[in-house]
């Protein structure tokens, strides 16, 4: 048995891939469009393990979701956890759960999917402004 990857359903393909691309840095691996269907697939990577992909799939035709939080969450881990969070501050992202103990953290996709980011290895030291951040709302 093999890991393939993860779907999850997406309103706005282009804030998602600002999301999961942009701001996240994941790599896109492949896309495949499916007019007949009235869906596209858009596959996308981490760098160092680019085959364990997560699928986001946009319907055409508008349909209610939910909140998408009986998904859990997609975990990925971060060289340095500061910087991966300064960089998501940065294309907007809130951080809804930050490194407060330079470990932890959690944001949420354009579609309300929770991301938790771990630090690699050892947690880094705390810092400002992440020390004293409180938690924003649901993660």
């Amino acid at each position: 048995m093999r890991y393939l990857h993860t779907m999850v359903r997406v309103r706005d393909l282009d804030a998602s891939l600002a999301f999961f691309r942009d701001a996240l840095g994941l790599i896109e691996t492949r896309r495949k469009d499916y007019p007949a269907g009235r869906f596209t697939l858009v596959y996308l990577g981490a760098d160092e393990n680019p085959e364990a992909e997560v699928e986001l799939t946009f319907n055409y035709d508008d349909e209610d979701y939910g909140s998408a939080r009986n998904f859990g969450h997609l975990a990925f881990a971060v060289d340095d956890i500061y910087a991966t969070c300064a960089r998501l501050q940065g294309n907007g992202i809130t951080i809804n759960r930050p490194p407060r103990d330079g470990r932890m953290a959690f944001v949420r996709s354009p579609d309300r999917i929770s991301i938790e980011l771990l630090q690699k290895g050892d947690a880094l030291p705390p810092a400002e402004p992440w020390a004293s951040m409180a938690n924003v709302g649901e993660w």
